[in-house]
């Protein structure tokens, strides 16, 4: 120790002290000090808390590290196993189901699939009703059928309703009766072949009648039998029956079509 380190330590000994000196506690202490406990002791409680209802949730929604419960994110996309709900629009590119399993859209409403193209229009739409199935543009399928025990039937309420493939159309019903009607026209044509109707009976209501009489006092109101004939344009009518052929005699009807 040097000269100088030792007078100044000396002389800090020999000072004298106040008689009346206070001490102030250094600390936190009273309610301020249970409050500090309090709060402390709170977080760690909402810690806790936080800790177990987030791997409560990570349990219960089946959390791993390729998706979440029924979707798992693959290389080639997203995949869903199970039944699955939409609250809001959803947008895909492709959707189809595993093999040998069926696809099931559901809801409480309609289901409507909208196709729209880069510019984002509408170039087909599919809803799904009470009615049936409701297709915007044309539809190309290999086969269309009802369920079991239930009509099948194709409509266009505003506009024509056109049925055409490059093989052939094959209309069938096992069970039931086949039924076609329209407003305007109904056209059966084939480019190549031809149209085979084949029935125990074949009917055709509602066609025109001929005036031909064979005699002056033969009633038009007694003739029960008729001879159908064909006009060049295709168009059929009925002549009273003769001896011999009587379409060129009512033939008349053909200028009128």
């Amino acid at each position: 120790m040097t000269r100088e380190q030792y007078i100044l330590a000396t002389q800090q000994n020999n000072l004298p002290r106040p008689e009346n000196a206070q001490l102030y506690p250094v600390g936190i202490y009273g309610w301020r000090k249970r409050c500090l406990y309090f709060f402390v002791l709170l977080l760690l409680v909402t810690m806790i808390v936080n800790l177990a209802m987030t791997i409560w949730i990570l349990k219960v929604m089946n959390f791993t590290v390729d998706g979440m419960g029924n979707l798992r994110v693959t290389k080639k996309g997203i995949r869903l196993e199970g039944i699955s709900e939409f609250l809001l629009p959803l947008y895909v590119k492709e959707i189809h189901s595993r093999k040998d399993s069926p696809l099931v859209l559901q809801s409480d409403r309609n289901v409507t699939v909208n196709a729209r193209n880069h510019m984002g229009q509408l170039t087909g739409q599919l809803t799904v009703g009470t009615e049936g199935a409701v297709f915007g543009h044309s539809v190309e399928t290999p086969h269309i059928r009802a369920e079991p025990s239930q009509d099948l039937r194709l409509e266009s309420p505003t506009r024509s309703l056109i049925m055409e493939a490059p093989r052939g159309v094959q209309v069938s019903a096992a069970a039931g009766d086949f039924k076609a009607t329209c407003r305007k026209e109904l056209h059966l044509q084939s480019t190549e072949g031809e149209i085979f109707l084949n029935a125990d009976s074949i009917r055709l209501g509602n066609l025109p009648i001929g005036s031909f009489s064979s005699s002056p006092s033969t009633s038009n109101s007694r003739q029960t039998v008729y001879e159908l004939c064909v006009c060049p344009n295709g168009k059929l009518y009925l002549s009273p029956a003769g001896v011999g052929s009587t379409c060129q005699s009512s033939s008349g009807i053909c200028l009128w079509s």
